[in-house]
Order: structure tokens, then sequence, then C-alpha cells
């Protein structure tokens, strides 16, 4: 199909973007991967679930329904189940490539003249022995297995790891019935309060989860951080109390974690250990900008965010990138960056100069304030890497173990790219998303943006169908 604008993601900058074009008479294709609209914040339950209040595990569930309301009564082109892996540059505009449906082996196309990349970000997750372990979930995956399966990881979970994602993952759990046994954020406090200037609008906020906390009784162990997941159903204990064999073929899932205290320098202090039974555990350390699309397209990146300027424009002509792509802020900074960046393409597109948006802009500014301040006052424990023994999986996709890493390290790689040849870490099918940060920080080297000539698997036979060889003449 053709059109003016093609915004890929439907998540809240997505749809922000394309209302705000839409209203100014530009002609909009919505392009998403999942089979509704909303993103992962407003993810919403399929419709034969019968969810008599879907939006009860929501936040701000009124903004998701004027976002709703406005994409039904609007005249944008809602393409769902396309799987967007490249965008391509040509004389006439742009092309968008996506697979089609959960098998992804259809290819669809989209051209358009502008593109708004609103590609959302991902959960960062630093391994430690026994996260491989069923019954170990990213915080976001719990998230999204409530919100959009009405169901929950377990009956008793720890949420665990980093980051404000946290606090709704535990009152959300706590809510939908799970006994939390507790929420274990490596974090200190105080490092929240030399921010408070910049996080006064999120005071209220956070003082909401704070008392949801206190209602469902959830312990609060800041400071601490998971040392080791346990695992059982493997063995069975004998008449004589010791453990044999099971031999009814029980698989092994979790069983309970081992908590510690961090010291200020982020080093676990010995002799605090203690031990929690649950059989789930929700654990997350943050969220990484996608920036495959972006990066495919030649756009600059600012460290592992996607550059834009005041009007949400990267440095390729005709490409505008919002939301969590452009630097992870939350759902209300990706709303005011969607609309800012579908006014500036609406506007350019028809050869004019885009209208000031004074109160977006403001809300924008104060949103990226706050943004910095939770970046700089949440952070992985430093010495978390020294917790991660030789046989602890680093690479799920190639099996490549914490001791291989460090036999590359010793055999003189310094860096994710050196580690990945000499061990094929980052090399399977989620193409190091899942271990890349892991690697760096075995490595000791920062975290470095991705390059991947495609954002997802793609099946040779649509590749040779973009570009067919020419026959003999």
């Amino acid at each position: 199909m053709r059109t003016d604008l093609a915004v890929i993601g439907a998540g809240p900058a997505g749809l922000a973007a394309a209302l705000a074009a839409c209203a100014r008479g530009v002609r909009v294709a919505l392009v998403d991967a999942a089979t509704e609209a909303g993103g992962q914040f407003y993810r919403q339950p399929a419709a034969g679930l019968g969810a008599v209040r879907p939006e009860a595990p929501h936040h701000r569930s009124r903004t998701w329904e004027r976002l709703r309301d406005g994409l039904a009564a609007g005249a944008v082109r809602v393409l769902t189940d396309h799987h967007v892996w490249a965008v391509e540059r040509g004389s006439g505009g742009f092309t968008v490539h996506a697979l089609l449906g959960p098998e992804q082996e259809e290819p669809a196309e989209v051209h358009a003249r502008a593109v708004i990349l609103a590609t959302g970000g991902y959960e960062q997750v630093l391994p430690f022995p026994g996260w491989t372990l069923p019954g170990v979930v990213t915080a976001g995956g719990a998230q999204a297995m409530l919100k959009g399966g009405l169901v929950v990881p377990g009956r008793r979970a720890v949420v665990a790891g980093s980051g404000p994602l946290l606090l709704p993952v535990a009152t959300g759990l706590a809510a939908a019935g799970v006994e939390v046994a507790a929420l274990v954020e490596s974090t200190d406090p105080r490092r929240l309060a030399g921010h408070v200037p910049a996080l006064a609008g999120k005071l209220a906020e956070g003082a909401g989860y704070a008392a949801r906390l206190l209602r469902h009784r959830v312990p609060v162990l800041t400071r601490h951080t998971v040392v080791r997941a346990h695992g059982g159903g493997t063995m069975t204990p004998r008449t004589d109390g010791a453990m044999a064999p099971r031999t009814d073929g029980a698989p092994l899932r979790l069983t309970g974690v081992t908590v510690a205290a961090l010291d200020g320098d982020g080093r676990v202090r010995p002799g605090t250990e203690r031990h929690l039974p649950c059989d789930t555990l929700a654990v997350g350390h943050g969220m990484l900008p996608h920036t495959d699309l972006a990066d495919g397209l030649g756009c600059r990146l600012d460290g592992l965010a996607v550059a834009v300027d005041a009007e949400q424009r990267t440095d390729v002509p005709g490409v505008w990138a919002a939301g969590e792509a452009t630097g992870v802020g939350g759902a209300a900074l990706a709303l005011a960056e969607g609309h800012l960046a579908g006014r500036s393409a609406a506007a350019r597109l028809r050869g004019t100069t885009p209208d000031p948006a004074p109160a977006a802009v403001k809300a924008r500014t104060k949103l990226r304030r706050s943004a910095a301040a939770l970046d700089s006052a949440y952070a992985p424990p430093a010495h978390w890497a020294e917790q991660v023994t030789d046989d602890t999986v680093i690479c799920r996709c190639e099996e490549v173990t914490a001791g291989a890493v460090r036999d590359a390290l010793d055999l003189g790689a310094g860096d994710e790219r050196t580690v990945k040849l000499l061990t094929r870490a980052g090399m399977g099918w989620c193409q190091g998303r899942m271990c890349s940060t892991a690697v760096a920080g075995l490595a000791g080297c920062p975290p470095t943006p991705s390059r991947r000539p495609f954002a997802r698997p793609v099946p040779l036979g649509v590749l040779a169908r973009q570009h067919p060889q020419e026959g003999p003449s």
C-alpha cells in the first residue's frame, strides 16, 4: 500500500504521532507487530478472553481510552500483525518491509513519503546463577502476561532488579491475587533524594505505589539483589533423608531465590544472604532503546538512543523518531514526543513550518528531566558480574557460559564483537538483545549499539523475492 506517512510502532509514541499527523490532513499508516494497538504499556487482552474490566491492570487507562477512541474515529490505517524487519530509503520515499501474522512468512510492503520510528524499547537482562530456570521471567514479561493474557505467572512471586518498572509489576501481581514475597530493589533510596526537584511530578505516583505495596503487605528490600535462583523437581527426599533422583520425569523449576544486601560499592555483603521460597521471579534492570530500524537507515545515535532535534527529526531527511527509541523515559514522555513528531511530519510533508506546541514542548522538557534523574538514580549493582559463576549461561540462544566468555577475555578479547567471534555469544535468534549487556559487563566495557542488517529474522525466500536475480539474456 501507499501512504504519506508510515508510523512504525503502535505504543504511546506511535499512537500520539499517528493521531497528530492524521488530524492535520496527512494519510497515515500505523504499523505494529501486535494483534492490537497499544504497545506494551497499553497492552489489551484478547477479545475472546471476555475481560469484564480490561482496564483494571492499566495505569492511566483514561488516556488509553482517548487514544483508542481517536483511532477509531479517525482515518488512520492500522496495520497490525506486521513485523517490520527493515525500512529501505529510495528516491521516491521509503519502503517498510514487514512479515505478516504469527508465522512471519508472508511479506508485505508499505510505501511512504516519510517515516516515524516509534519502535519502543526492550528489557535489560543481567544473568545470575539459576536465571534460566522455568519460573524466572522478566518484569515486563510478567506484566505482559497479566495485561494481555489475564494470567499470573505463579502463586508466590519475588519481584527483583532495579528501576521504576518494578513498582507497577509488584503492585499489579499483588492486586491479581499473587502473594508477592518481596520487592527486591538494588538501588539505595537515598540516591533518589538528590533528584527531588526533577522528580517532583513523580512523587504522587510513587506515593500511590507505596500505599498499594503497604496495603498488600509486600515487604520491600532496598539495597538488596538476587544472588541465585534455586530449582527443584528432579530430586526427591528418601526415607533416610537423603536426596534421590525422581523417576516420574518431573521437570526442574524455580523453588526459591537467595537474596543478599549490598554495600555502598554495590558488592554483596557476606553473611546477609536469606532464602525466599517462591515459584516465580520477575526480574528486570531497566530498558534499552530499540534502534535496529534507525541504524539500518543510517540515523545518528546518541549513545544507545536515536538522536533527534527539537522536532523529533533524525539526521536522515524524512525520518522522525519518538518514544523509548530516543531515550527511555516512560509513556507520558513518549506521548509528548510522538505528538510533536506527528505535527512536524505533517507540516513538513505539506511544505510548511510546524505550528508551535508550547504545552507539548514544556511537557517534554519536564519529563526528559525526570527521566534523566531516574536513569541516574537507578542503576544495576556495579559489581553484579562478580556473582556470575562460570557455569552460568550468558547467551541462551547459543548456550554460551560465563566461563566461555571469560576464556575469550583471557585470549585477548576486550569488547563484545571479539567475544562474539570467539564464542558465538549474540549469534542466535535474538541477535544479542538478551545477552549483549551481560557480555559487555563481563568484558568490562560499556554496551554498544547493535549493528544488525535486519531488525528480525527473515526467511531466505522472502529475501530472494525482494531482489530476484536476472536470468541470462
